[in-house]
C-alpha cells in the first residue's frame, strides 16, 4: 500500500514562504535546508514542502508559475474555526479569493492565495447534515 508522503510547492524564496506559512496559518517549520532551497513544514502525516525553482531547474525541471485564479490543486487546511484562521491568513499577507461559505455538504470553506499564487482552502471538518 502506498500513502501520500508529501507535497513539494516550487517557490522563489523558500525561507519567505516558510516564514510566511508560519505566520498567516500557525505551521512550523521542520526543516530548513542550509542551501536555503529545501525546506519542510510540520504538517502532520503528510508534509508540506518548498524547493527553489532554481534547484528544480538545475535539475532538469521547468515549474510553472502559479496561478490561484486557474489553479491546478489546492492545499486544505481544516480548523474548527475558519473566520479566525481565515483572519489570521488575511492579517499576514494572504489575498481573499473565496470569503466564508457554507457548503451544502456541511463543511464551512475559504479561498485564500498565498504570496506565491497557490489557492489555499480553509475549512472545517465535514458534518453530517
Amino acid at each position: 500500500m502506498m500513502k501520500l508522503k508529501y507535497t513539494i510547492l516550487y517557490v522563489e524564496h523558500v525561507a519567505r514562504s516558510i516564514d510566511f506559512y508560519e505566520k498567516a496559518f500557525g505551521l512550523k517549520c521542520a526543516m530548513l535546508h542550509e542551501s536555503g532551497d529545501y525546506a519542510e513544514l510540520d504538517t502532520g502525516a503528510t508534509t508540506l514542502a518548498f524547493s527553489s525553482s532554481a534547484l528544480m531547474q538545475q535539475l532538469g525541471k521547468d515549474p510553472a508559475k502559479p496561478d490561484a485564479k486557474r489553479p491546478v490543486f489546492e492545499i486544505a487546511f481544516e480548523t474548527e474555526d475558519v473566520s479566525k484562521s481565515l483572519q489570521q491568513a488575511i492579517d499576514n499577507g494572504a489575498v481573499l479569493v473565496q470569503d466564508i461559505r457554507d457548503e451544502p455538504w456541511g463543511q464551512t470553506t475559504s479561498y485564500v492565495s498565498d504570496l506565491n499564487g497557490f489557492l489555499i482552502e480553509i475549512c472545517s471538518p465535514v458534518r453530517p447534515l
